[in-house]
């Protein structure tokens, strides 16, 4: 009989699948935001809004959030 703590139980493998999953996303996000601290100059931030501004709001929203916050 199976139990709900049973590594072999559906509810199980979702719940690891969604943790791995969250993982992921917060490093990839570390990641980039490490990566945009690197503009400093204004030169630098004006080129990558510009860059940013051929493509839609919706593709770029996070980027901008974390730009918006290293500006504050």
């Amino acid at each position: 009989m199976l139990t709900i703590t049973d590594r072999h139980t559906p509810l199980w493998t979702t719940l690891r699948g969604q943790l791995h999953h969250a993982r992921e996303a917060h490093a990839t996000r570390r990641t980039l935001e490490r990566e945009l601290a690197s503009y400093t100059s204004q030169s630098d931030l004006d080129d990558l809004h510009a860059i940013l501004d051929r493509y839609s709001d919706k593709d770029t929203a996070k980027i901008r959030r974390i730009l918006a916050r290293h500006a504050a």
